[in-house]
């Protein structure tokens, strides 16, 4: 009797029924993965990472479970709690989330805590879609149960040591453009940022601080033995062909198996070093059984790898080099692999690309790219102490 009420109710309300709704400590939580279905969006989970993102035509976003933000369509909004996966679900913040999707979508979304729903109506004065007919989506029956684990949680880090790593040196010249050479590059950038990060009050330390050569290995345990926060490599990509002068862009990447052939490549090319330079039985590239190995070892700090990433993207995007597809990405770089902290290595602009060649190698262009670097550090910071708090209570 009651299914069937609840059934009629369902197909006969001028709102249609759309997901699960469920309070946690108070704050109504919406089924993320259901609700971006419901409007059409293409749904991806990376478990390791905990990452969740949503994709249409117009509409993009992105949640890390343990953090309170969504990054939608390129901006990163705040939320009132962090995302959370309990249950094999993905829950985030009700009306946040309601707020950035009814903008997206032209649609007005209620609560219905009685049946544990999230309603939704068209904002369109279109009599067909103001009657078209619901679904109905079965209610959850209990409030919210949150379970922590591990040691550490994810972002309780403080983050006061810096670790600046500037890519390549020595006998290892990385990328060449015309004018110049990766290693000058990075580390003229990497000093630079490390005034910049000093004046803003970060222990700062670089893996080098002359032209020397350092084994790709070496480089991450420097940031271990300093008890390093935050690590971050510093490089310049590089293409050859009839077009390589055309292609440009940076794109920050993360520890994590590659999705793409290009993120494969760009990977195998800062992982030469191994074989060039260092031990002549290394490899350049990480097999499945390494990274079933390393994936568990390093999820804690995923989160946050991602969470710099965001700030760094915003950051650094609206300067003179504009970000190369989504501005992210994740492949096998042997750098990042023995780094125990959030890491990402930031492939800062083409030095292949006479342009960004010209600019990275200018004093005005790389006080430039420090300063960004900086802020996202800084941005990066004041979320993971506002975060911290949460925490404690």
């Amino acid at each position: 009797m009651i299914f069937a009420i609840l059934l009629f109710l369902c197909f006969f309300s001028q709102a249609e029924a759309l997901p699960v709704i469920v309070k946690n400590d108070g704050i109504w939580m919406v089924d993320i993965e259901n609700l971006a279905k419901s409007e059409g969006l293409t749904t991806s989970w990376q478990p390791i990472e905990r990452h969740f993102k949503a994709e249409g035509k117009n509409f993009n976003c992105s949640f890390v479970v343990g953090f309170p933000y969504i990054f939608a369509s390129g901006k990163a909004i705040k939320l009132s709690t962090p995302t959370i996966f309990a249950d094999d679900t993905i829950w985030v913040p009700a009306t946040e989330t309601m707020e950035i999707f009814s903008e997206a979508f032209s649609k007005n979304y209620s609560l219905d805590s009685a049946k544990r729903i999230l309603l939704s109506q068209p904002i369109s004065k279109d009599s067909e879609q103001k009657n078209q007919a619901p679904t109905c989506i079965k209610p959850a029956q209990t409030d919210l149960p949150i379970h922590k684990s591990g040691s550490e949680a994810a972002g309780s880090r403080e983050v006061k040591n810096i670790v600046i790593d500037p890519g390549h040196g020595g006998k290892d010249p990385g990328a060449i453009g015309k004018i110049s050479q990766e290693k000058n590059i990075a580390l003229s950038i990497a000093k630079e940022l490390k005034k910049a990060l000093t004046a803003k009050g970060f222990n700062v330390k670089l893996t080098r601080e002359t032209d020397t050569f350092i084994e790709l290995s070496e480089r991450p345990q420097i940031a271990n033995r300093w008890n390093g926060d935050l690590f971050i490599s510093l490089h310049c990509n590089a293409v050859d062909g009839p077009r390589k002068n055309k292609v440009e862009g940076f794109r920050v990447y993360v520890l994590r198996d590659p999705e793409s052939e290009e993120d494969k490549a760009i990977a195998r090319r800062e992982n030469k070093v191994v074989t060039l330079y260092g031990d002549k039985d290394g490899k350049d590239e990480i097999s499945p059984v390494e990274w079933f190995k390393i994936e568990a070892r390093l999820e804690k700090y995923k989160q946050s790898s991602y969470m710099f990433t965001e700030s760094l993207i915003k950051t650094y995007e609206d300067g003179k080099i504009k970000k190369m597809g989504s501005g992210a990405g994740g492949a096998g770089f042997m750098v990042l692999v023995g780094a125990f902290m959030p890491a990402t290595l930031f492939e800062l602009g083409f030095i292949s690309n006479p342009e960004e060649e010209k600019y990275m190698n200018s004093i005005q262009g790389q006080k430039d790219i420090a300063k960004r670097i900086a802020n996202a550090v800084s941005e990066y910071h004041d979320e993971i102490e506002e975060y911290r708090k949460t925490l404690s209570h």
